[in-house]
């Protein structure tokens, strides 16, 4: 039997605070879990907890109520009761990322030499604050403070304050905004046997063309993702498992 040692943030990076839920250490080992608990949301409209900067993070996705599409589920053996047809919600346009560039150096979470780091997620005014002081190589210190939310009044309206301050010495910065599409969901079917990605076209492989200089795209469409899924269900029901092993 797997006996998993339970993986415990450390107490002084998440005081306890009456209205606030804040984290004061950057730990890329719960990122899944403080995505979900630092997500902003209206019942419409819906942000996960990740980092403005685009990454890192466990699953980026901005969430639309309604905004979903559906899919076979298929088994090796069908009974009374399974579900047929599975609905998976979709991740649209990513429009929350905003990079950091100063001194040509981009502001990178994993990389950067943090003197400060502190997230709240403030439950009374429904805002997600963060404060960072970045000290880059060359000594200077910057001071990155960012403000999130998903309104109430107005269900369709998000916001992002960003604002950035050198401390100790000039240099040139530049703030991109960016908007990323093509976002991977991954979905849990019931009684399927391991994760599988979502059925929208993605791109599977890349393949040089005798016929042109830049690759080719191989990609897969709905039509075909039951009939993969299927063949791949066979090939795995028939395998040889030695004893004293399992499949999950």
């Amino acid at each position: 039997m797997i006996h998993h040692v339970p993986l415990r943030p450390p107490a002084r990076d998440f005081p306890a605070d009456e209205w606030n839920v804040i984290e004061k250490g950057f730990h890329p080992e719960f990122l899944a879990q403080l995505e979900t608990i630092l997500a902003l949301g209206n019942g419409y409209l819906g942000m996960r907890g990740c980092p403005e900067e685009g990454g890192p993070n466990a699953e980026n996705a901005t969430l639309i109520n309604g905004y979903y599409e559906t899919h076979p589920i298929v088994y090796v053996e069908g009974a009374y009761g399974f579900a047929r047809t599975g609905q998976t919600i979709l991740s649209v346009t990513d429009s929350k990322i905003i990079k950091l560039f100063v001194d040509d150096e981009p502001f990178w979470l994993p990389n950067a030499n943090l003197l400060k780091y502190e997230r709240r997620l403030n439950m009374r005014s429904g805002t997600l604050d963060r404060e960072i002081l970045w000290e880059m190589p060359a000594g200077k210190q910057v001071l990155i403070t960012s403000r999130r939310l998903v309104s109430f009044a107005n269900r369709h309206v998000a916001a992002i304050s960003y604002r950035v301050t050198l401390l100790n010495a000039a240099a040139p910065l530049m703030i991109s905004s960016e908007m990323k599409a093509n976002e991977p969901t991954i979905h849990w079917p019931p009684r399927a046997p391991t994760p599988i990605r979502s059925p929208m076209p993605r791109i599977l492989a890349r393949s040089p063309s005798p016929s042109m200089r830049g690759p080719t795209v191989r990609s897969i469409s709905p039509n075909t993702w039951s009939t993969t899924l299927r063949r791949w269900l066979r090939l795995k029901s028939s395998a040889v498992v030695p004893s004293g092993h399992w499949i999950a």
